[in-house]
């Protein structure tokens, strides 16, 4: 949290721009690059889909969302790394499990984890990209999904449940699992016995979303998940008076825009809920998408598709250029004369520190 405190503040230190026509003069400092801070994620996002370019496939996408009921929140907030890791491998199993078994061959998706709703409480889901077709197990066709269907949700649900509760059975015998603060009240054989018969009930809520268009969309609606974090600035309304007002969509209400104050301290509270562990990685590949074998599986996709090989991938573009894109602003030109450019003329060193400091 202090990271985020002090991003763009003289806490972080910068450098002094004057422009070289009128001699107007402003520090810029620098940014925390913390991948939960409001600030710095459009970069970022605008850098990890420049290098998705060269692996969106000429084909249709679908949209499926993988959620974990709100019964296991309180455990899954005293041990985020090993249960949000266990969401990945059951999402994972169960798509490829699907692929196999419903198309004859390996799918490949991208999925992105969120532990957010609209008003900021723990609501543990993953969004995945998947491509509507599957390489053959011989590596010798590509296999077509159905038109405008997946995998029938009843079912992918049905299976996600029970490889969850499955890893999450033997993380528990393995004596991997605490339970301190709410999670105490599964801590005993008995209680976790009682949680598993409850989660094998209720049906877990999974959704895909039928394909939508061509790779540039494809791009578009992928960025719209990939770097978000738990609440953006421009939802922030007002803080004073040790509140703070945002601005949410109400689900229930046919997500019709509402507004929502609370204390300073439960709102942290609740952005704080949404930190994941030193290390953890929320964006992961998987099947013919997957880091290790993507490079090669991905040129015989093209090849089995009939499509020209991928062209290399475009130059890596500068901070500058990439936030003239997305702002369509020229961070060069002088705010003020509109005319000249602004300059870096002197280094901005964090509080304390001297940038002829050599030790």
């Amino acid at each position: 949290m202090s990271a985020i405190e002090r991003c763009r503040t003289p806490a972080l230190g910068g450098h002094l721009e004057k422009c070289d026509s009128c001699g107007f003069e402003r520090p810029a400092y620098n940014s925390c690059r913390n991948r939960h801070c409001p600030k710095c994620q459009g970069l970022n996002k605008a850098r990890w889909l420049q290098a998705r370019q060269t692996e969106i496939l000429p084909v249709g996408y679908f949209h499926a969302v993988f959620t974990l009921p709100h019964e296991l929140n309180a455990l899954i907030l005293s041990n985020k790394r090993l249960l949000l890791k266990i969401l990945f491998d059951a999402t994972a199993q169960t798509l490829l499990t699907f692929g196999h078994n419903n198309l004859g061959g390996k799918t490949g998706f991208i999925a992105v984890l969120h532990t957010w709703d609209q008003k900021l409480n723990a609501h543990f889901h993953l969004h995945c990209l998947v491509p509507a077709g599957a390489l053959s197990e011989n590596n010798d066709r590509w296999i077509d999904a159905p038109k405008n269907f997946l995998f029938p949700v009843r079912a992918l649900s049905q299976v996600f449940r029970g490889k969850y509760i499955d890893f999450l059975l033997q993380a528990n015998a393995d004596g991997k699992l605490i339970f301190p603060g709410q999670a105490a009240l599964f801590q005993t054989r008995t209680e976790f016995s009682g949680l598993l018969a409850r989660l094998r009930q209720k049906r877990w809520v999974v959704y895909a979303k039928p394909p939508f268009g061509g790779p540039d969309k494809v791009l578009d609606y992928l960025g719209r998940y990939t770097h978000r974090v738990a609440i953006s600035n421009n939802r922030i309304l007002n803080v004073e008076n040790g509140q703070v007002t945002f601005a949410f969509r109400d689900r229930a209400a046919g997500d019709k825009r509402d507004i929502m104050t609370l204390p300073a301290e439960e709102f942290i509270r609740r952005f704080l809920l949404h930190t994941l562990p030193s290390g953890f990685v929320r964006i992961r590949h998987f099947g013919f998408l997957a880091n290790r074998a993507k490079k090669n599986d991905l040129t015989l996709c093209r090849q089995l598709l009939g499509v020209p090989p991928q062209s290399p991938a475009p130059e890596r573009k500068s901070d500058e250029e990439l936030l003239h894109e997305l702002t369509g602003e020229d961070f060069f030109r002088c705010p003020c004369c509109k005319q000249g450019a602004m300059r870096i003329v002197a280094e901005l060193p964090k509080p304390g520190f001297s940038s002829f400091d050599t030790s």
